[in-house]
């Protein structure tokens, strides 16, 4: 059944997906429940459907006033009973206190295919902040695809530009594991850089607001004005820029 079929039967029997769902599948698993609370509900109906090498992302960092953003990539491994009690406590990262995130994340690492890719604030300011979100993406699953071959992607709140299949799921950190993985392992990463990042800056309080605009970050801007690492393309960026001629 095409895609295209697919919508229009779900459609004469009362369901909507487009609001919380948007997908490109030509074998869409129609025993898939989409407003399912089990976290593996995506990868069980796409492994069911024939789908081997299904690959999680997300980004983290896109509000942030300093600092890349940064995406991952995770395929989970067939086998979860080998690490059942790591994969029983991944969720969404933001759910998750900071030391709990890190040691989730050194397993997701050791027992799962995962990748990484970073944008620096230079690229989002000159293509965007959409344009460097989707294309941060892009890189982590490039990275990743240098060791398996991934035939589905599943995607938190947007597709890509990429002819595999996918899966844009609104509140995707909270509803497939694959992208709650990829939400903790991008979180962890992006983290320890900004604390790195803050060994030379220190003013910016780096290592506690990972380059977020709390009020301390905000004073200090206002203060200092920005640094080489921050987003001047961002409003409040600009505007300290602004008043000290940087």
């Amino acid at each position: 059944m095409s895609v295209a079929g697919f919508v229009s039967v779900m459609e004469k029997r009362g369901r909507d997906v487009s609001s919380s769902t948007t997908f490109s599948c030509p074998r869409y698993p129609e025993c898939m429940k989409v407003d399912s609370p089990d976290l593996l509900e995506y990868e069980r109906g796409l492994t069911h459907a024939g789908y081997r090498h299904i690959v999680g992302l997300d980004e983290v960092g896109r509000g942030a006033l300093a600092g890349p953003i940064a995406a991952a990539a995770v395929a989970l491994p067939r086998d979860l009973s080998l690490a059942a009690d790591l994969w029983s406590r991944v969720q969404d990262s933001k759910t998750l206190l900071p030391a709990r995130r890190v040691v989730l994340s050194a397993g997701i690492l050791q027992h799962a295919t995962c990748d990484v890719a970073m944008i620096d604030a230079a690229t989002i300011d000159a293509i965007g902040l959409a344009a460097a979100n989707r294309m941060v993406m892009e890189l982590a699953l490039r990275k990743l695809s240098n060791r398996i071959q991934p035939d589905c992607l599943l995607i938190d709140a947007m597709t890509i530009d990429d002819g595999l299949p996918q899966f844009g799921i609104i509140g995707g950190d909270a509803r497939s594991l694959s992208i709650a993985a990829a939400s903790i392992v991008a979180k962890v990463h992006r983290d320890a850089w900004m604390v790195e990042l803050s060994t030379d800056w220190p003013h910016y309080g780096w290592d506690r607001n990972k380059g977020y605009g709390v009020s301390a970050h905000l004073a200090a801007l206002a203060t200092l004005g920005p640094c080489v690492y921050h987003r001047a393309s961002f409003r409040p960026v600009a505007e300290c820029a602004a008043i000290h001629g940087a």
